[in-house]
This record gives C-alpha cells, structure tokens and sequence, in this order.
C-alpha cells in the first residue's frame, strides 16, 4: 500500500493534474480529496473535482466540500487565471461521482482516528487550519502536511504573496505555527515545473481522451499565464507538492523558519522565510524536472483509456 494522503484542493487546472497524480501514482494510497473555496467558489471547485474525477475513471474516492471562505476575510478568487468555471477550456459533462454528505474537516478527522495520514493542501489552507483548532488532538496524528503555497522570493498576486497564502494568512498562520510536520513548496521551486511544448507533446501523444483533455487544460492555461504574467509555458504548481509525497527526492528541501505575514497593509499573505532561525519547515528549493514530468505523464497514461 501507498502513503495514506488526503489532497485538499481547490480545482483549479494545475489541481486537476494533481487529482490525477495523487490517484494513479502507486506511492500515494488516496483515501480522499477535500475541497475549499479558493481559485473559484466553494461550489464551483467541487462541482470540478467530480468534473476531473470523472473523466479520469476515479469513482472509489470520497469527495468532499469545506470552508466556503477564508476564516476571518471575504473569498478572492483566481477567476483572471482559471476562468469563470475555474476550470475553464474543455468541455466536461454531468459528473458522475456524488460529493459525500459530511463536511471535509469533519472526514479528515475521522480519517485519522483510523491511521496517520499526510494531507496535501494545493489550495487555501482554511480546511486545515479549521481540523487544527476544532481537534487539536489531530495535530499529532497527521504524519506531514505538504502544501503548495507561498515562496521563498517574489508573489503571484502581490509583489510579496502567493495566492493561496495571501486568500486565508490566519489559516496558513495556524498551520505553519501547528508544530505539525509541514513542507512548503512555494513558487520558487514551482516555476521550475514548466509545462512546456515538449511536455503537451507527450499528453498529446499517449492518444487518450484524458490526454488529450489535460492538453485542453494546460492550453488554457498556458494563455493565461502568458497573458498575465508573460511565462512562455504555464507552471504546474500543484503537482509538485504531490511529487514530493511521491518521492522525497524529486524535491529537494532545506529546513527555515517560515512565519506568516497577516497584518501588512502591502505585505499580507507574504511567507517569511528565515534559513537562519529555528525551523519550524522544511522549504523546497529543487524540483528534479524530467523525473517530475514522467510521474505526471505516467499517470495520465495509467488513468486513460484509450480511444
């Protein structure tokens, strides 16, 4: 069996491959995806999630829907990168997977009452930090929390903040100040996971419907991230956190001390990264790029059928 993981996304193009990777690769045991408010709403980001499980034939995990805003501030969403759906390019049928009736902090915790299980955050971190204080006794029952989120050097939605750092800082605040387990793999090491023509090439090529529907995505939002912020291939941020669930050495960490900015007028959200201090995370810095691709091809190729 596979590391136990609960991924907690907000779909999202780059969660969409993370669902995908998280479910197929044989080193992860995913025994369910939570969903947040975040790239889009809490409504639209699960109707995605059995958008993609769906497609993808992943039908035995749970899903099911969170915090619908951040704890103490109005919802942001991403609609300028992921579109109105927050998922937009294809064209998705009616999904076929249900959304389970408990809420997601309420499945995380009866998760681990049952074993020790890491848990990937890809989007806003308000379902986590909401697990945190209402039981705190889960705190020591969580193996590692593995996040997307923050960077060690510039922002993507101000100068200073990632987003999903900067849509719930008291959330992250809570998480990073857990004494859990976390590993940050911010924007400094996500730039690396560039979907480049080479890499559509090969979704492209394995000849499947889901190849081809994760070329749509990435296509989509390769524009966008050319639009916006004039990368000439869109990063696949989200997967890099599953990869380093995965296989440690795919990403390369170092430990630092990470605080949360939540006061700043031009700062909020801005992740503080001390290598200096006592650490309280440990940091990705590396990604092994061509490994990383060959686990998301891999896994595409595993969940398709083909035509």
């Amino acid at each position: 069996m596979g590391i136990p993981v609960v991924l907690d996304c907000d779909p999202g193009h780059d969660d969409a491959i993370a669902i995908m990777l998280a479910a197929a690769d044989p080193a992860i045991d995913l025994l369910a995806i939570t969903t947040v408010a975040g790239n889009q709403t809490l409504e639209k980001t699960t109707l995605n999630a059995r958008r993609v499980c769906t497609v993808a034939g992943i039908t035995d995990i749970p899903i099911a829907a969170g915090c619908a805003r951040p704890l103490l501030r109005p919802l942001r969403v991403a609609q300028d990168v992921h579109g109105e759906s927050g998922l937009d390019g294809p064209a998705f049928g009616e999904p076929v997977v249900e959304v389970a009736p408990e809420h997601a902090v309420e499945l995380m915790h009866r998760l681990l009452a049952e074993r020790p299980v890491t848990l990937v955050p890809t989007g806003p971190l308000t379902n986590i930090a909401l697990l945190l204080t209402r039981y705190p006794e889960d705190a020591g029952r969580i193996t590692e929390i593995v996040l997307m989120g923050g960077s060690t050097e510039r922002g993507n939605t101000t100068p200073y903040a990632e987003f999903n750092i900067f849509v719930d800082p008291e959330a992250a605040a809570v998480v990073f100040g857990s004494g859990v387990p976390v590993t940050m793999c911010g924007l400094n090491v996500t730039h690396q996971a560039l979907v480049t023509p080479d890499v559509i090439a090969r979704l492209d090529a394995l000849g499947t419907e889901l190849g081809r529907l994760s070329v749509e995505l990435m296509t989509f939002f390769g524009a966008t991230y050319r639009e916006l912020f004039g990368f000439s291939s869109p990063p696949l941020h989200d997967p890099v956190a599953v990869a380093r669930v995965i296989d440690p050495s795919l990403v390369s960490c170092v430990d630092a001390h990470v605080a949360i900015e939540t006061l700043g007028e031009h700062t909020r959200g801005a992740t503080v990264v001390d290598f200096g201090a006592t650490p309280n995370a440990r940091v990705a810095v590396a990604l092994d790029t061509e490994r990383f691709f060959e686990r998301v091809v891999g896994a595409v190729r595993a969940l398709s059928t083909k035509d």
